[in-house]
């Protein structure tokens, strides 16, 4: 990794140099624009909307659009000028419990890498702060931009969470906040016992890109001349929820049958007896016995064992009347 930032974390009056490296990297696949006849790249001008000719990057200066239409400039001597404190450090500001800090607030992830003469500071802080159990809340300027951060702890290292200021999250402003919606004590129950069914521990490995793995497949066969065999489409269920508590129960059902499927134990029942429901272990226990099964879920099992009842008895009779020819 290469740095891409150098200062140091102001900790009262303790300093701490450090280097900032970007802590993500998308996988994300990126294209170019090209001329369709010949693959050929689509160069971007920049053009004066004033005279129409091309700009050199020399003459470009930021500008800030008035209501009126008209333009402030702005060069990078205006910039220069700004005091920005923060522009060289990492300013700690107060210590705070991290479920009290909304995930909203995270912006992009760097990690915090010691100079040589920080490496015991670096690590003291880094030790007080795991044990505090907290987060530090801090100022930095970084690409010529003042912003709030958290500063904390991640194998062994200093994560730098840059945040968005108070007023750069919307507020949400939606009808159905203020509209009285029922929710039945069974729809609920059922809810919670379907997110319980599908709770598990956070494991990011088990999760992959499916899309592109797909489109790196599409570009690869591309590349190799093969045919490009589209993979098959998710069923996909349409139309309105009629019964919310059955479309629940259903999907509680599927949930455990198909963690039972993945268990690598086949001998286990599909559904755990202590939290299936009343109905849910009546259809289990129905399912082998046609003869015993409940109205709702017997279907046709009483005109199925009649065939069986005429049969026997013409046997019956068949029988008696052969016996009394002889």
């Amino acid at each position: 990794m290469r740095s891409i930032w150098k200062g140091a974390i102001s900790f009262g009056l303790v300093t701490i140099p450090v280097k900032l490296y970007s802590a993500t990297d998308v996988k994300d696949v990126s294209f170019h624009q090209v001329h369709r006849a010949d693959g050929g790249r689509i160069r971007f001008k920049r053009v004066c909307s004033i005279d129409g000719e091309e700009v050199p990057f020399s003459d470009i200066a930021k500008g800030y659009e008035l209501g009126t239409g008209e333009v402030v400039m702005l060069g990078d001597e205006d910039f220069a000028d700004l005091p920005l404190r923060t522009s060289r450090s990492i300013d700690v500001l107060t210590f705070v419990p991290l479920d009290q800090v909304d995930p909203m607030y995270f912006e992009r992830s760097y990690y915090l890498e010691p100079e040589t003469a920080g490496t015991k500071p670096y690590v003291l802080l880094r030790e007080a702060l795991e044990q505090s159990g907290r987060v530090a809340l801090v100022k930095v300027a970084l690409r010529q931009r003042e912003t709030l951060a958290a500063l904390r702890v991640r194998d062994g290292v200093f994560v730098l969470e840059t945040m968005l200021w108070p007023d750069e999250i919307r507020t949400p402003d939606f009808a159905f906040l203020d509209e009285e919606v029922p929710v039945r004590p069974q729809e609920l129950a059922m809810a919670v016992s379907l997110i319980e069914t599908l709770a598990g521990d956070f494991d990011p490995m088990a999760y992959t890109d499916d899309y592109r793995s797909a489109l790196q497949e599409l570009i690869e066969a591309k590349i190799a001349g093969r045919d490009v065999v589209a993979p098959a489409e998710p069923t996909q269920t349409g139309g309105a929820v009629v019964d919310l508590m059955a479309a629940l129960r259903a999907s509680v059902e599927a949930a455990r049958g198909g963690r039972s499927d993945a268990s690598p134990a086949p001998s286990q029942p599909a559904s755990a007896p202590g939290t299936a429901s009343k109905r849910g272990k009546a259809k289990t226990a129905a399912a082998p016995r046609g003869a015993r099964a409940t109205p709702a879920t017997a279907g046709e099992s009483p005109r199925k064992a009649a065939p069986t009842r005429k049969v026997s008895a013409k046997k019956t009779a068949k029988r008696t009347s052969t016996r009394r020819s002889a």
